[in-house]
């Protein structure tokens, strides 16, 4: 196989300089028409390909956006992942995902790869404390809070309102009749499950009611399994569980039906996030749902926004209500 053909090979085959054909490639309403031409059969004839990688290193401006998200494996990130790939895609910008696993240390890893890798922003959902989002912009990077509010008037953000989300499940179950209700909640760095745990007390207490918070290391379906064994070995069980995502109640369902219990009318079950998988579950699953891929294509359009037009750009921070989908694992009127 040959040397790859360079941009002097094109100048040389169409007679002009080679800054007539980088002017070509770059900017062709600077080169006459029928120069233009010429350079273009020029490229077509010995098979020319740009390197776009060279030539964005060179200029500064890499057309690639980064995204930092706290589990890959939650089909709620999968889905905001793609709805940042299609808006990046649509715009000419490549995503390069990265999953920090819930770990600060990897969190911190994947910053400074993507910083060195010079993408125009980044997306990140934060572990724990702002720090990565500082390291970020110290570097001159665009930075867009996804999955996270901030009142922060230099940062964007784009989020749905948690607290609002825990108040509908827990007025849901009480309203349905639920009396020993329990929470399986995330760790406390988790902001998501803070503001969750807060919407729950907020309906419990409007109620004059009590809810049991169960805090959990990680939201997955292990979790929610190993869960579910500790409540079904009480002396009394909660009639009601409401889990701060959709893997842990998935994992808590597993375990009741295999179990003989009766969903709802032994226990009901109540999950966050509305995946794909919430519908299709043994006993379909009552879930707060969040527009997963909204999220993901609005976090995309303000941090490309913001680096192509940083001097016209202002700061936003939006936030979607989230809704209850009412199915057979709450409902007692079924």
């Amino acid at each position: 196989m040959g040397a790859p053909v360079s941009i002097r090979d094109v100048a040389t085959r169409a007679r002009v300089s080679v800054g007539t054909v980088s002017n070509v490639l770059n900017r062709p309403d600077l080169v006459a028409p029928a120069t233009r031409e010429r350079v273009l059969g020029a490229i077509s004839e010995l098979g020319f390909v740009r390197n776009d990688a060279a030539r964005q290193l060179r200029s500064g401006t890499p057309r690639a956006i980064g995204l930092v998200v706290l589990d890959v494996g939650n089909p709620f990130f999968t889905d905001v992942a793609r709805g940042v790939e299609d808006t990046a895609s649509d715009a000419g910008h490549a995503v390069i995902l990265c999953n920090s696993d819930d770990s600060a240390q990897r969190e911190a890893r994947h910053v400074e790869l993507l910083a060195e890798q010079r993408v125009h922003g980044v997306l990140i959902t934060p572990v724990d404390t702002d720090a990565p989002v500082r390291r970020l912009r110290s570097r001159g990077l665009s930075v867009v809070l996804l999955d996270h509010p901030t009142d922060n008037p230099d940062l964007c953000s784009v989020a749905v309102d948690d607290r609002a989300g825990g108040r509908l499940a827990l007025s849901h179950l009480i309203t349905e009749g639920y009396r020993r209700i329990v929470m399986i909640n995330g760790p406390e760095s988790l902001h998501q499950a803070r503001e969750r745990w807060r919407g729950a007390q907020d309906a419990a207490q409007t109620a004059g009611r009590e809810v049991e918070e169960i805090r959990v290391p990680a939201l997955n379906v292990a979790t929610g399994q190993r869960v579910a064994r500790a409540l079904l070995d009480r002396d009394v069980r909660p009639d009601a569980v409401f889990c701060a995502n959709d893997l842990v109640a998935l994992g808590l369902l597993q375990v009741l039906v295999r179990e003989g219990v009766r969903v709802p009318a032994d226990m009901a079950v109540v999950g966050y996030d509305d995946i794909d998988f919430a519908a299709a579950a043994a006993v379909p699953l009552t879930s707060v749902r969040q527009p997963r891929e909204l999220i993901g294509r609005t976090a995309a359009s303000l941090v490309i926004e913001e680096t192509m037009s940083p001097g016209e750009h202002e700061h936003r921070h939006v936030q979607f209500r989230p809704e209850l989908i009412i199915r057979e694992s709450s409902r007692r009127s079924l």
